[in-house]
């Protein structure tokens, strides 16, 4: 299975895979532009002899041109340069001195008025190779081929010299990246194995751990800070976890305690026991119970991953007037629902009329006489108020009596409510849904009347 599936071991490490990654291109775009360079120096000193080669040849075309074969075809450097005059029937005429009695260096036949240049490895010469310009002129109606060579060893030792250099420098210049990129890499990944080590000795015991923040805002600088930022969460999640779970223990061993000792007693002394009221101790301990446990059950289905395929569009007016009915069949308080409009949206029916009937019985049991409901939509948002004329809540209280176990003081006890979950329930609901639970403030100072206001995303 996927998450079963062992991880393939590195053969080397970000900071080693960088650096060759790194060497690697640079290396290869610096031979790319030394090949280059040295392909444009060949170029250009090459051209540079063509030139030479090419003023020599005007010079014995114009001397033809003139109306008689040139005395002299001789070159300043014989080693390196040479000349022939050649006619139609490619006969030598003309040679420079080391070109004596050798044959045409070439077999190629310029035509009048155009001049072509080649390449040549090997000549009479020498073995190194030259740079040919052949060129024609004509004689009183007789062509001849005029042939000037110059060597290109002079380009070759250049190029030697200039390749050996680069070849120096390339090597150079990668070791440097190399070193630098290994360095650079190493101390920009510090921090990273600071945060890794960190975590590691982290453990679900010692959750107040952070790792360090490098005081840059750079991507470690972020990772650092977003990594606390999901280790205060996970510490809170925890946190509250081990708190519901304490107190989850705590609220289920009351009833249990209270259902025990009762058995124990009447099962101890049968003959004074009074069944009856026992039965009836026993039941309304039982149920406490079992809404205790369904109210677990909610949170545990909210707090897992949710899903919207349940979701449908609704009439919340409607899942409102059912909960106003039921107030009112109870009649222990007057209900005003004379503000309840017609709004729709889309949610879990079953966890919306949860949450509905959790703030209906939550005012119900702390009103007085009276409990006023309303339902407005606008722009977009769907808001219901629940509000009673109970003993209100106290100012530092508004936020904790959405805790989970949690009363907000003597006049909310177990003894009027339940165990604490139901407001709990009703905001985590609302958030599924995208939606919002608070307590309105009625007053600034003192206790606010329990005006609560749950805000849904409508359809409208």
């Amino acid at each position: 299975m996927e998450g079963n599936r062992q991880r393939r071991p590195a053969l080397h490490g970000v900071r080693t895979r960088t650096t060759v990654a790194a060497t690697l291109v640079v290396g290869v775009a610096l031979v790319l532009g030394a090949v280059f360079l040295v392909n444009r120096q060949q170029v250009s000193l090459t051209s540079v002899v063509e030139t030479g080669a090419r003023l020599r040849a005007i010079d014995l075309v114009s001397e033809l041109e003139d109306g008689s074969l040139p005395d002299d075809v001789a070159v300043p450097t014989e080693d390196e340069a040479f000349a022939q005059i050649v006619d139609s029937a490619g006969k030598v005429v003309r040679a420079s001195p080391n070109l004596n009695e050798e044959p045409r260096v070439v077999d190629l036949v310029p035509q009048l008025g155009e001049t072509e240049a080649i390449t040549v490895s090997n000549t009479p010469v020498g073995d190194n190779p030259f740079r040919i310009v052949a060129t024609a002129a004509s004689i009183d109606g007789h062509s001849y081929s005029v042939y000037v060579g110059a060597s290109l060893e002079p380009v070759e030792n250049s190029l030697r010299g200039l390749v050996q250099t680069l070849v120096a420098g390339v090597a150079i210049l990668v070791l440097l990246v190399a070193a630098t990129t290994w360095f650079v890499v190493g101390r920009a990944l510090r921090p990273v194995e600071e945060i890794r080590a960190e975590v590691d000795r982290i453990t679900g015991t010692d959750l107040c751990r952070r790792v360090p923040e490098p005081n840059v805002d750079d991507e470690i600088g972020r990772l650092a800070r977003t990594m606390n930022s999901m280790l205060a969460r996970v510490q809170n999640a925890t946190d509250r976890q081990r708190r519901f779970v304490g107190d989850a223990s705590h609220e289920m061993r009351s009833p249990l305690t209270a259902i025990r000792a009762q058995l124990e007693v009447d099962l101890a002394h049968p003959d004074a026991a009074q069944w009856q009221t026992t039965e009836t101790e026993v039941l309304a301990e039982t149920l406490r119970l079992q809404r205790l446990v369904d109210d677990l059950l909610v949170l545990a289905r909210v707090d897992a991953p949710r899903e919207q395929r349940s979701w449908r569009v609704l009439d919340l007016d409607d899942l409102v007037l059912s909960e106003v009915r039921k107030l009112r069949v109870r009649d222990r308080c007057q209900v005003n629902a004379r503000e309840v409009s017609a709004v729709q949206v889309h949610g879990d029916p079953d966890a919306l009329v949860r949450a509905v009937h959790n703030l209906m019985s939550n005012a119900e049991r702390y009103a007085k006489s009276e409990v006023t409901v309303s339902l407005t939509a606008t722009a977009g948002e769907a808001e219901l108020r629940v509000s009673d004329d109970g003993p209100g809540i106290p100012e530092n209280f508004r936020e904790k009596i959405f805790e989970r176990f949690t009363r907000g003081d003597d006049s909310r006890s177990r003894d009027s409510g339940g165990a604490g979950l139901g407001l709990s329930i009703s905001r985590e609901i609302a958030a599924a849904h995208g939606g919002t639970l608070t307590l309105v403030s009625g007053s600034a100072h003192g206790p606010v009347r329990a005006i609560f206001s749950l805000r849904l995303p409508s359809t409208d």
